[in-house]
């Protein structure tokens, strides 16, 4: 069932790394409620960019929609917390409170609850109530400035703040406060902010920066790309290889295998010569295919991998073997990891739209009467 099996978690829907967050929990076997927010007619949705049937980061979780300005709604939602170990919401600060869900209406409701936010900005600092997404938040710890070409920073998908800084940070910093709760007894609240996450993330090249080996000049470092023995490489094909050989004996074995006998390539770690070496390099690996450097190199010492697009990396055996991807509601998709040797989770089901939510009450508690009064409300 899940390592996290038992575990019962609110989730005040949003957009961005919370939604993320509550997959990869539901994803490990938390029993997930997503409560949605009623609109009124010919309202839409705060974001149309993703179709909410086939938006996979809502998978595996039960839904409730309530209209939260009615009082029942607010009451209903309220009981529903106060029964769960984990609340996440994605607002920007003060928003939860003018609903009369901030942690001090819900922790008095419920006090070994763990109230999670997840902004980018954080709850605090001056730009706490600003407007942002990835591309701000991941500029502001300098992770944006050190990823991309000499001429200008590259923006990373989403994947160094919303996803890594944001949702991940979020995930450690909810089961934290979850497992400190059972030795408690007292909930909290985690303050996840994608800017403290995206600047964590930056660990490593912060040390390597205070030993003199990161210059703030991009694509002249070890692992930005300035290496020639760490990029990415053009096939005559027109299809990409990544290389990593970085110790020695892993780089010796990359020039024996891809025949490279010049003795200038000895100097591995002559940052000087980098440039010429990579151009020289990139002209090498451009007289055969991807697919012909990967039959000698790949699975070797020689640190080599073809570079996928999302199409070809479902197909990759060592994928497949691994069963790194799934299907789910006929839509190709990551599946749940990390891997667990006993507590195996489900397999993940597809996103639910435009569910009441009744049978979620009956099972947290609500009584038939109750349901039927949210119901003639008008907050189901």
């Amino acid at each position: 069932m899940g390592p996290l099996h038992g575990i019962r978690i609110v989730e005040f829907a949003a957009l961005g790394p919370a939604p993320m967050g509550a997959m990869i929990l539901a994803d490990l076997g938390a029993e997930v409620v997503r409560i949605e927010r009623k609109l009124p007619a010919g309202a839409k949705p705060a974001s149309e960019l993703f179709d909410p049937k086939i938006d996979i980061l809502n998978r595996s979780r039960r839904v409730v929609t309530l209209d939260l300005k009615k009082p029942e709604g607010l009451a209903a939602a309220k009981q529903l917390v106060a029964g769960a170990d984990v609340l996440i919401e994605g607002f920007r600060p003060g928003v939860m409170e003018r609903l009369g869900l901030g942690p001090n209406d819900c922790l008095a409701a419920n006090p070994r609850l763990v109230y999670g936010r997840m902004t980018g900005w954080g709850q605090t600092g001056p730009l706490a109530n600003s407007a942002g997404h990835d591309i701000n938040y991941a500029s502001l710890s300098g992770a944006l400035h050190s990823i991309g070409t000499p001429d200008k920073p590259v923006v990373p998908l989403n994947l160094v703040a919303d996803c890594g800084g944001g949702a991940m940070l979020l995930v450690v910093g909810v089961l934290a406060a979850a497992l400190e709760a059972r030795s408690s007894g007292k909930g909290q609240v985690v303050d996840a902010a994608m800017t403290d996450g995206s600047a964590l993330m930056m660990t490593m090249m912060y040390t390597l920066k205070a030993m003199g080996q990161w210059s703030n000049q991009r694509s002249s470092n070890l692992l930005d790309g300035g290496a020639h023995f760490y990029d990415t490489y053009r096939c005559a094909d027109g299809k990409y290889i990544s290389i990593g050989p970085i110790e020695p004996q892993f780089y010796t074995l990359f020039l024996q295998k891809t025949g490279i006998t010049d003795p200038d390539f000895h100097q591995q770690w002559e940052r000087a010569r980098w440039p010429e070496l990579k151009a020289r390099l990139t002209a090498h690996l451009e007289t055969r295919s991807r697919n012909e450097w990967c039959g000698l190199l790949e699975g070797s010492d020689a640190c080599v991998a073809p570079v996928l697009d999302m199409d070809e990396a479902p197909e990759h055996p060592h994928n497949q073997a691994r069963g790194t991807f799934i299907e789910v509601g006929g839509i190709i998709q990551p599946a749940p990891a990390p891997r667990f040797s006993r507590s195996i989770p489900a397999q993940p089901r597809p996103p639910v739209v435009g569910a009441t939510g009744e049978d979620v009450l009956s099972d947290w508690g609500f009584t038939p009467h109750e349901i039927n009064a949210l119901r003639t409300a008008g907050a189901i």
